[in-house]
């Protein structure tokens, strides 16, 4: 064998060797956590309808950019840096998620289909072998593609040489990351509060909820246990207006009332008074009661009691 054909071998194992550093993902990646209802939106081939960001248009603030999306204003202000949250600018672009709340609201679940950061480990160095039958037949091995790998095949090369040896990756089995249920979105809901419907919840005709008419000062009830994410007056149309997110997927908003008797950040269990009924931006005493589902309006009807 000359001496080019040997140093060719040499270089060949070099090679090998280095292949098999490449990273392997690791298959214990993190399981993100989803609810009933995102399972139930990923069963049906549902998809978070929201965008990752808004564009403010002219009439837009920060309460009704919120209420639209579904979102809490306070955290809108936070994810934007905004101190003042009446102050905003037509054209401003603003963020409605943090990229891993967006993925959650989308159902997602985090697996290993992102390769996942792992250090590589330092390319075995060329070294220079003493030439004799010894290195040469252990190089001709790792040519032929020799099972075993090349630190335990060495037996009989002379002390003082040494032979680049390749670390042996620990290859995890995959396994599907499974879906976990929580009760998140099990709410059990009650009326608002009592008295006749005078108006019925109709997308074709734009009404958002449903009208409950009553006399001034009746009761209003939280219809599912939440946090209070607004209360004032900010929403044209809306009168003394009460916003409560009981998760991330559902808000019910109480309108036209006479007095507010929650604060936001407010926790509130289901069938709390939080309000007394009255005609503040409105043409007669009711109540405005609507249900949304990831920012859109929803028929209240299909959560309400039968009665």
């Amino acid at each position: 064998m000359s001496y080019q054909h040997f140093l060719s071998c040499v270089l060949a194992a070099v090679f090998l060797a280095a292949c098999s550093t490449a990273p392997v993902r690791d298959g214990s990646a993190k399981v993100k956590v989803t609810s009933t209802e995102d399972t139930r939106m990923q069963a049906a081939g549902e998809k978070d309808w929201r965008p990752a960001t808004h564009q403010v248009l002219k009439g837009d603030t920060l309460y009704s950019i919120a209420f639209y999306y579904g979102l809490d204003y306070h955290e809108l202000a936070e994810l934007n840096g905004l101190r003042n949250p009446s102050l905003i600018n037509v054209g401003q672009v603003l963020q409605l998620f943090a990229m891993s709340n967006k993925a959650s609201t989308t159902g997602t679940l985090a697996s290993d289909s992102a390769p996942v950061s792992v250090t590589i480990k330092e390319q075995p160095k060329l070294v220079k072998y003493i030439y004799n039958d010894a290195a040469v037949g252990q190089i001709d091995s790792v040519q032929n593609g020799a099972a075993i790998s090349l630190a335990s095949s060495v037996t009989n090369v002379p002390s003082g040489v040494k032979v680049p040896v390749a670390p042996i990756a620990k290859v995890e089995p995959r396994v599907d990351a499974p879906v976990l249920n929580t009760d998140e979105d099990a709410l059990q809901w009650t009326l608002p509060t009592n008295g006749k419907i005078i108006a019925q919840f109709s997308e074709a005709a734009n009404r958002k909820g449903i009208d409950i008419a009553g006399k001034l000062g009746q009761p209003i009830f939280a219809s599912a246990p939440g946090k209070v994410v607004y209360s004032g007056s900010g929403l044209r149309g809306y009168g003394k207006l009460i916003i409560i997110k009981h998760n991330k997927t559902y808000l019910s908003a109480y309108a036209h009332n006479d007095k507010i008797l929650v604060k936001e950040g407010q926790s509130i269990k289901r069938g709390e008074k939080i309000a007394e009924m009255g005609n503040t931006d409105a043409e007669q005493i009711k109540l405005h009661f609507e249900v949304r589902r990831l920012g859109k309006p929803v028929d209240p009807a299909k959560y309400l009691p039968k009665s």
